[in-house]
């Protein structure tokens, strides 16, 4: 599965931004996805994951009530809107997908896409 993750961008605290990861290669369906972050200096993070039937998710509790995961596996696609941005959440957003049920674990994810970057002003 190849993976690229685009719709990063500039935007002051309390906006929004709608981040999407386009799926390309192998069945995209078979697949649980994740939204992982990186900021500078720290280590990556868990942000969200979605089922591949996209019936259930999973949030960061720093995420939580802000971020909504979605798929559209017609479309061999995956977004995370992202609204109350913080400055916090700066950071390179990467998309992952796993074989395998969803989980938190960054080393669990098999192909990542090539990272974002999301910069919120204060």
């Amino acid at each position: 599965v190849q993976l690229q993750a685009s719709g990063g961008g500039l935007v002051q605290a309390g906006g929004s931004l709608k981040l999407s990861c386009a799926a390309s290669g192998r069945t995209f369906s078979g697949y649980a996805m994740g939204w992982f972050r990186q900021a500078p200096g720290k280590e990556r993070e868990f942000v969200a994951a979605i089922t591949w039937s996209g019936g259930r998710t999973s949030y960061a509790d720093s995420v939580k009530g802000r971020f909504t995961i979605s798929r559209d596996n017609a479309k061999n696609t995956m977004s995370l809107q992202m609204n109350s941005l913080k400055p916090e959440d700066t950071a390179v957003y990467y998309c992952a997908a796993r074989d395998g049920w969803y989980v938190r674990d960054p080393a669990s994810y098999d192909y990542w896409g090539q990272g974002t970057l999301v910069t919120v002003s204060s």
